[in-house]
């Protein structure tokens, strides 16, 4: 029987260099690079992405138009809202009025009731 040799640092050496070497050329074979097909799959790849990034863009043109959308119909719905409370208003105030004036009449009435009823006393007194 052969007796056991230990390698020694340079063997070892060589034997990783050796080993990186086999790995390299391992590589360098399955390079998508030597496929012929590479230049088609990768223009593919490229008008995918492409139109992912269409598809994206149009979501996102999408979305920011139905805010805009809503952003105007809830501007619409307060200015409506605003034009309701300002007509409500309005018409409280002039009910209010009315009311002022109807009780400004009616007081004056009674003044001039009274004022009669004095002067009808005065005169059965002369």
């Amino acid at each position: 029987m052969k007796e056991f040799r230990e390698p020694s640092f340079e063997d070892r050496r060589i034997a990783a260099a050796k080993a990186r070497q086999a790995q390299l050329e391992k590589a360098r074979a399955n390079s998508p690079a030597n496929d012929p097909n590479f230049a088609q799959k990768q223009a593919e790849r490229l008008a995918a992405s492409q139109a992912r990034e269409a598809r994206v863009a149009e979501r996102k043109a999408q979305k920011l138009a139905e805010e805009q959308r809503r952003a105007a119909e809830k501007a619409a719905a307060e200015a409506a809202r605003l034009a309701a409370e300002q007509e409500a208003a309005h018409a409280r105030a002039v009910a209010a009025k009315e009311e002022a004036d109807r009780e400004v009449a009616l007081i004056a009435a009674r003044k001039a009731e009274r004022d009669a009823r004095y002067a009808a006393r005065k005169a059965r007194k002369k």
